[in-house]
């Protein structure tokens, strides 16, 4: 299973399951790091967004003395959180569904022991997304894992708007915004 090409930002709309290479993924994948009075966002490389064990070679290599964490942004469809800890990361994939359709999603859900759902990719338009993890992940940080559920249960907003509003809600929209004007975002 390879990332399958989107539409117009629109999950299905094109109704085509074509594989595609990690280069045709959009998105965003950034490390978040609380340091004792500020939060800091950096970019990661791209190719955290196809594949799970990057996405967390990648943030243990920040080697970070206070809590960090991944936010990746998979072609505005989903995102995953992702808090690396010594017994295995803690994850949150926001659409289960997403991994009739990619590589990363598939990963999510083997390191948590569930299952791909057995969804004909033709009718994923009419399947209702729900998340798999843990809501929990960032609630030491002061994003509760009600406040979270809302935000991955709001299914009209795209990945990107989800990923800002938990920003938002943690503090730090403004350093998110800078990366990405970096990144042409």
């Amino acid at each position: 299973m390879a990332a399958a090409g989107k539409g117009e930002g629109s999950r299905g709309a094109d109704n085509t399951n074509s594989a595609n290479t990690g280069d045709d993924v959009d998105g965003f994948a950034v490390a978040v790091v609380r340091d004792e009075t500020r939060w800091n966002v950096t970019a990661l490389d791209p190719s955290a967004l196809i594949d799970l064990a990057d996405a967390e070679r990648q943030l243990k290599a920040l080697r970070a003395t206070s809590a960090l964490f991944g936010l990746l942004n998979v072609d505005d469809e989903f995102f995953i959180i992702i808090r690396p800890a010594p017994g295995g990361s803690q994850l949150l994939l926001s659409d289960a569904t997403a991994a009739v359709d990619y590589d990363i999603a598939v990963d999510v859900l083997d390191a948590l022991n569930l299952e791909v759902p057995d969804l004909d990719p033709d009718d994923i338009d009419d399947v209702e997304p729900w998340e798999e993890g843990d809501l929990g992940v960032l609630a030491d940080l002061g994003l509760p894992d009600a406040v979270l559920a809302v935000i991955v249960g709001d299914t009209d907003l795209y990945a990107d708007e989800q990923v800002g509003m938990t920003a938002a809600r943690l503090g730090f929209a403004e350093q998110l915004a800078k990366v990405l004007d970096t990144l042409g975002r």
